[in-house]
């Protein structure tokens, strides 16, 4: 078993915690089912992390060297404001224990993905299928899953919505 990550898109961070953490960020409250269940529309992306594997492609598709720092998904859950890291409260369980986190993607993110055009996938799947942070079978399966996440993002915009990743330790 590894890290999983699920990408989905929601109306805002609230409902977004809702669906992928539990009803007001309480994980104990949470139905344990998945995204699938609730109607959401969403992906598996297999490993991939938000930050340093599709920081990679967003850099590939904008055609400039990635910088880990320069733009990167924020951290929606847990809230460090809520509860800090490192934080004990007697009798409850520290949310940074549970090993699921949800970040939202930036909305520049999105439209980088959601402008991602046809002829430009055989390319950005080659390059992409390279990088060392991610376990890619073949440039077919890199392909799909480009066209996923540009799927996602195109429905995201065309919303007003975010996308988030649900990532599972």
């Amino acid at each position: 078993m590894g890290i999983l990550q699920d990408y989905f898109r929601a109306p805002d961070a609230s409902a977004a915690i809702e669906l992928a953490v539990g009803p007001g960020g309480d994980i104990d409250q949470h139905s344990g089912t998945l995204l699938d269940d609730h109607g959401i529309d969403w992906f598996d992306a297999k490993g991939i992390d938000p930050y340093i594997a599709l920081g990679q492609l967003i850099a590939f598709v904008k055609g400039i060297p990635f910088a880990a720092r320069a733009t990167a998904p924020a951290l929606v859950w847990p809230d460090e404001r809520l509860w800090p890291q490192g934080e004990v409260r007697p009798g409850q369980t520290s949310p940074w224990e549970g090993g699921l986190f949800l970040q939202q993607l930036p909305d520049e993110w999105i439209a980088t993905l959601a402008g991602i055009q046809d002829e430009h996938l055989p390319l950005l799947a080659r390059r992409w299928r390279d990088i060392p942070e991610a376990n890619f079978t073949d440039v077919h399966a890199v392909q799909a899953t480009i066209v996923e996440f540009r799927g996602l993002a195109r429905r995201a915009r065309d919303h007003g919505h975010g996308v988030y990743c649900r990532t599972v330790v």
